[in-house]
Formats: C-alpha cells, sequence, structure tokens
C-alpha cells in the first residue's frame, strides 16, 4: 500500500513537471517566426509536372510558400520547424530565385538518395511521399530546371 502510494505520488509530481516545462517551452520566442516573405521569383520550370512535385515535397521548407499547421505554434516542434524552414530557405528557395545556391545542383540526387524530403517530415506529411517514379521525375526536372543536364 505505502509503495503503491509512493509511486502515485512520484507519477503525480512528474507529469505536473513535465507540464509546467512545456509550459515554460511556449514562452521561450524562438520558433515564433511563422512568416511568408513575398515570392520574389520562382525558376523557370521546366514543365509544369516539376513545379507540381516541388510543391508537394519540397516548398513547405524550400520557398516562401510555407504551410505551417497547429503544432507549428507549440513547443518545441515550433521550434524544429522554424529551424528547419530557415535552413531550408537559406540552402534553397524556390521562392527568391535571384540568389544563387551552392547546393542547388545537388537536389535532384538528394531527392534520388532519398535524403529530400527528410524521413522526419514525412512522417506528418503524407502528401509529401513520392512514388519512385515521381522521385526521377522530380530529380529529372529539377535538374533540368536549374540547366544541368540529366543523367541517371
Amino acid at each position: 500500500m505505502q509503495t503503491t502510494l509512493r509511486f502515485i505520488k512520484g507519477l503525480l509530481l512528474g507529469t505536473a513537471i513535465l507540464v509546467g516545462c512545456l509550459g515554460f517551452m511556449q514562452l521561450v520566442p524562438y520558433g515564433h517566426d511563422r512568416s511568408n516573405p513575398p515570392v520574389v521569383a520562382e525558376p523557370q520550370w521546366d514543365s509544369p509536372r516539376t513545379r507540381e512535385l516541388a510543391k508537394r515535397a519540397c516548398f513547405d521548407c524550400h520557398s516562401n510558400e510555407t504551410e505551417w499547421p497547429w503544432y507549428a505554434k507549440v513547443a518545441p516542434m515550433s521550434w524544429v520547424m522554424e529551424r528547419h524552414v530557415t535552413v531550408g530557405r537559406s540552402v534553397l528557395n524556390f521562392s527568391d530565385w535571384t540568389r544563387p545556391y551552392e547546393l542547388a545542383p545537388e537536389a535532384g540526387s538528394k531527392v534520388i538518395r532519398r535524403e529530400m524530403p527528410p524521413s522526419s517530415y514525412l512522417v506528418l506529411h503524407d502528401h509529401a511521399k513520392l512514388t519512385h517514379a515521381e522521385k526521377v521525375d522530380l530529380a529529372r526536372g529539377l535538374r533540368l530546371t536549374m540547366g544541368l543536364p540529366w543523367r541517371e
């Protein structure tokens, strides 16, 4: 009886601490900038199909057209999403094609190697899951859009 009571008290205390920590996390200002700057210039897509696949699988992190779901307002997920979008836009931003992107030529091969979109993103975004044929189409289209030759 005494052991059960001690276990319940410990469980309640642990739950209270967890809820308190989660509540405190909401006050941390990082992860609250869920803005979408205006679209400056998109690339000259090689085809509407490439744009459609890129929009489905890439635009949330690699454009200024990010769709911010409800959990993007709750820490610590807001922190993770803000970081992914900030880094994604800095590496390759389909909404600001006026800047040179050093890693842009690698985009197609990252899709083929299943590095993009990341599996952690795909867990909550079924629409971004591409078939093998769609990945090949996207990779080919991204290379052609960037003026690079396609090689399989």
